[in-house]
């Protein structure tokens, strides 16, 4: 079992979607793609929502194995609420992003999951951490990840412009999605995006005939 094992995880793992998340002056918006994939060749869902609640208002994006990605995110969830009723207090963004890292470096060996976690809270407004395959996290104005992301780097550093307005974030997120559905063969479906501010979280789902069109070669 353990050489099976340490084969798998040699092996290239792709992680089939495309997350990104961006803050601005008052709030953050996180979107992801909906395609599901297995062993990046077989589609196992188009309609997948990886954005996910984790509280009143922090979400998370996920990326790398769906199964493993849910096991953290549930525990996550059961964590944050217990650790609310216990303060008395809705939790902050990077306690949730520290509780995630915890989980991911504890099961390092056995997990293959990445994360975006963003939010509000009181303490520091809108916030967007980066916790990765190994459990590390970065706190960034944006980040973007998944197997799309590669294909839309150059586009997310010339675009992004700080100061940008909620519209301006909408309109980012978005075009980078829609880029990236665009040339990566596992990231794909409908673009799912929440903006959280301090009045709460706003779902918004783009079906793929009003996503805009861009030079296709």
């Amino acid at each position: 079992m353990s050489g099976t094992n340490n084969e798998w995880r040699s092996a290239a793992v792709s992680t089939g979607t495309t997350i990104i998340a961006v803050r601005y002056d008052g709030g953050v918006v996180i979107g992801s793609d909906s395609r599901a994939s297995m062993g990046g060749e077989y589609v196992s869902s188009r309609v997948i929502n990886k954005v996910v609640q984790v509280h009143d208002k922090i979400f998370c994006c996920m990326s790398g194995s769906l199964a493993d990605a849910q096991a953290v995110t549930n525990a996550v969830i059961h964590k944050l609420n217990f650790h609310s009723m216990q303060m008395g207090e809705p939790p902050l963004v990077q306690s949730a992003a520290s509780v995630m890292r915890q989980f991911c470096y504890d099961h390092r060996e056995e997990l293959s999951a990445g994360f975006i976690v963003a939010g509000w809270d009181r303490k520091r407004g809108p916030q967007v951490f980066e916790v990765s395959l190994g459990g590390m996290v970065v706190e960034q104005e944006f980040t973007v990840g998944g197997s799309g992301s590669t294909y839309i780097y150059g586009y997310v550093d010339a675009k992004f412009k700080p100061g940008m307005t909620r519209e301006q974030c909408l309109a980012f997120t978005t075009n980078a999605l829609t880029l990236a559905m665009d040339r990566d063969n596992v990231s794909g479906g409908v673009v799912h995006l929440a903006v959280v501010t301090e009045s709460g979280a706003e779902r918004q789902l783009i079906p793929g005939n009003k996503l805009p069109v861009f030079h296709r070669i």
